[in-house]
């Protein structure tokens, strides 16, 4: 049987020992792909050919599939010693189309000696990453390439309401130092000191942690603790057998493979239906969803799920360059102009930051049904295709003259 994850080796190869050992009579294949590129292969396959699970990070993600019918019920697979909720969330789809395999929370990962070495204070919420200090010293990826980034992303913008959760992404971009092409590469390169700090899903952080590197990972209060589902798709191959990986995944045996310190992830099973031992300061995901001040809407990601990635990508990942020019000049000026907010210098000042860190795609068109429709249609219909090529078109040229205009303002106002 096949499973298709976004999870890293570390996760997947000991899943893999472990349930062919429970289960001898069958082969576990691991097909990893991102979570968009893995939600595009299953569409292209027909059925019958398709492989047996889906599991990555991002409810959203499982949304989107269910409402494409690509994904069977597992309402008879579930664990009763789950509980029905983590904040006010529900670990498992009411539906019963998806489960909650492990639980995941999104924040800030540094390395301690990169921080030491360039005199940076290690960070806490998103906004001590938007400070001057931070200039080149962040890494990201783009939600186009990673689920986890994506769920990042939203909690952001749920957090703070679309037109500032966009400032706020647009201010750390400029910031960052590289768009990486995987989730992984931001973990791996605070962990190796290429970066200083970056947004990863919270196993990241802690499995590179509790390997020993020189690390630390912290939930910043705009947080999302969310369940890390798990799939049986529509017209698989060999259903049984993913329902037989399904019922693993969620046993005893199979959630305390999360507490392995390579793969350091939270169990949906409480503490307290564990034999294995909990490593010291372990994070305490009730505790954290309490204090969290976000409402995770899966539905409201799942509908804008395609603007999201789109925007980001022609605004951020294609134009990093200007953008970073533009951060850089605007820095700059701040520093000239020692918190100056009147005059003419200060007046262009504030033009170059809504340039620079405003959304091409403002809240009434977000909230447009006509607007997502486009993004949500067919994107084999060439019609369809043709609408959303023009906007990415639009939104990168328009990005391209924005940063180059915010960059001559900063400058301008520096002199």
């Amino acid at each position: 049987m096949t499973v298709i994850t976004s999870f890293p080796k570390e996760l997947t190869a000991a899943y893999k020992i472990a349930f062919e050992k429970t289960h001898p009579g069958i082969t576990l294949e691991i097909l990893n792909k991102n979570t968009v590129a893995g939600m595009a292969y299953l569409r292209e396959l027909p059925v019958g050919q398709r492989p047996e699970v889906f599991w990555v990070s991002a409810p959203d993600a499982f949304e989107v599939l269910a409402r494409e019918k690509l994904l069977a019920s597992v309402v008879d697979l579930k664990n009763p010693q789950v509980p029905e909720k983590i904040g006010s969330f529900p670990i498992n789809d009411p539906q019963g189309l998806y489960l909650g395999q492990a639980l995941a929370g999104y924040g800030i990962m540094f390395n301690t000696r990169y921080l030491k070495a360039n005199k940076l204070s290690p960070p806490s919420e998103w906004q001590d990453l938007l400070a001057p200090a931070w200039f080149n010293h962040v890494g990201i990826t783009a939600p186009s390439r990673s689920g986890t980034m994506h769920l990042t992303v939203e909690t952001i913008l749920q957090s703070n309401g679309w037109n500032a959760g966009w400032n706020t992404l647009l201010r750390m971009s400029g910031n960052s130092a590289a768009v990486t092409e995987r989730s992984f590469g931001v973990p791996d390169g605070v962990s190796n000191g290429q970066f200083g700090a970056g947004p990863v899903i919270d196993f990241f952080g802690l499995s590179a942690k509790y390997s020993g590197f020189p690390v630390e990972f912290v939930y910043p209060v705009e947080t999302a603790i969310v369940p890390a589902n798990i799939a049986l798709v529509a017209g698989a191959k060999n259903p049984e057998a993913g329902k037989k990986f399904i019922t693993f995944t969620l046993s005893q045996a199979g959630q305390e493979i999360l507490l392995q310190p390579k793969v350091s992830r939270l169990p949906v099973l409480p503490y307290r239906e564990l034999t294995s031992k909990v490593p010291a300061n372990y994070p305490d995901p009730t505790a954290i969803a309490a204090r969290s001040t976000v409402k995770f809407d899966t539905e409201l990601s799942a509908a804008r799920y395609e603007v999201v990635l789109k925007l980001f990508d022609q605004t951020i990942t294609f134009r990093l360059k200007e953008l970073q020019a533009a951060t850089k000049a605007i820095f700059e000026a701040e520093r000239k102009l020692k918190g100056a907010t009147t005059g003419s210098q200060a007046e262009l000042l504030a033009q170059a930051r809504t340039l620079a860190y405003t959304p091409l795609v403002d809240d009434k068109q977000i909230s447009d049904v006509a607007f997502l429709k486009i993004f949500s249609g067919n994107k084999k219909d060439p019609e369809v295709s043709k609408a959303i090529s023009q906007f990415e078109s639009d939104w990168n040229a328009r990005s391209k003259e924005r940063y180059e205009r915010a960059l001559e303002l900063a400058k301008k106002a520096a002199q």
